[in-house]
């Protein structure tokens, strides 16, 4: 597919429409009754973002980033973080060649479009970070040697609640340069019922078939990067995120780089909703996800069980909305 952010975005839109229900619909075949769910994690796809996929086990964090993954036709690694999980494990290593006497780099999993990592806070705090470097630059240093990774590059990690045995916390630099962060939720009845009928013959993973390419998913970056966003729009997002930090039972706020995902992500849900333009309802349905999990709460809050989630929704619901939607 081609798209050219200077021809007509409105062509453009159909095309978008048509790829991002294939991939939903190709998601949607093996995670039942999460429609929110998957769209959030194409979303975040589309604004060159990374997903942070937290609960509790069993509930499909695993099999959404699989099937994700398995719908674009494009590299894809997989890493089970465990504690002695080395940061060379990840990036890679140079290593000596006997023959040809001289060292030579021996690439890691994070070459790859499509990174999964499972179970990313049962690393060491020193493995979790080696993971900051491409992420936020899309490039991996060793040894003095910068290597740059491939487009698109997205880390889908899956993480147990905290208070788990065996975890360790994500640190703030880590939980900023994910895009968003979901719970998956347990499933409604009549969507388990299904999973038991479907899931109980055979995985519906094993028959899921890409039906995407990596070329398509730059070509639709580059359609979402050419979203508008008007002054008004922008000054509503600085206004959320500065709110943040300055809220009473927070003792850290979103940071700059808070700011601009949430844009990012705003035009993505903007295209998804075939719009040329973002409007704040955009940003009010992300804020939830794109910021809560960046902020930490003070202690009388934690005592409280006043949840960042709970501040970000009463910030939405206060800040005031600019004027016109556009």
């Amino acid at each position: 597919m081609a798209v050219s952010t200077h021809g007509d975005i409105g062509r453009g839109l159909e095309s978008l429409a048509k790829i991002s229900g294939r991939i939903c619909g190709a998601i949607e075949s093996v995670i039942e009754g999460k429609p929110d769910v998957v769209r959030l994690a194409l979303t975040t796809l589309l604004a060159e973002g990374h997903l942070l996929i937290e609960d509790v086990p069993g509930v499909g964090k695993t099999m959404l980033a699989k099937a994700l993954a398995r719908s674009i036709d494009c590299s894809v690694r997989r890493v089970q973080f465990t504690p002695d999980l080395l940061p060379s494990d990840i990036t890679g290593v140079s290593a000596y060649n006997q023959e040809r006497r001289e060292f030579e780099f021996k690439h890691g999993p994070v070459f790859a479009n499509i990174l999964v990592g499972d179970e990313i806070n049962r690393a060491s705090p020193k493995t979790q970070s080696a993971l900051l470097e491409c992420m936020e630059e899309r490039q991996v240093t060793v040894d003095g040697h910068t290597y740059g990774l491939d487009v698109p590059f997205m880390v889908i990690a899956t993480q147990n609640p905290v208070e788990m045995e065996g975890t360790y916390p994500l640190p703030e630099a880590q939980r900023d340069r994910f895009t968003a962060r979901i719970s998956m939720g347990y499933p409604e009845p009549s969507a388990e019922l299904e999973m038991l009928d479907v899931h109980g013959r055979s995985s519906p993973l094993d028959e899921l078939r890409p039906v995407a390419h990596a070329g398509d998913v730059r070509a639709l970056i580059d359609l979402v990067r050419g979203v508008h966003v008007s002054p008004a729009v922008r000054s509503y997002a600085v206004a959320l995120v500065t709110a943040t930090r300055n809220h009473p039972e927070l003792r850290l706020g979103a940071s700059p780089r808070a700011t601009l995902q949430l844009v990012r992500a705003a035009r993505a849900h903007a295209a998804l909703d075939d719009r040329e333009y973002v409007v704040p309802d955009d940003l009010q349905r992300l804020a939830v996800p794109v910021l809560a999990h960046r902020l930490l709460p003070t202690a009388e809050a934690q005592v409280e069980r006043r949840l960042p989630e709970h501040v970000v929704a009463e910030l939405v619901a206060r800040v005031p909305v600019p004027d016109g939607r556009r």
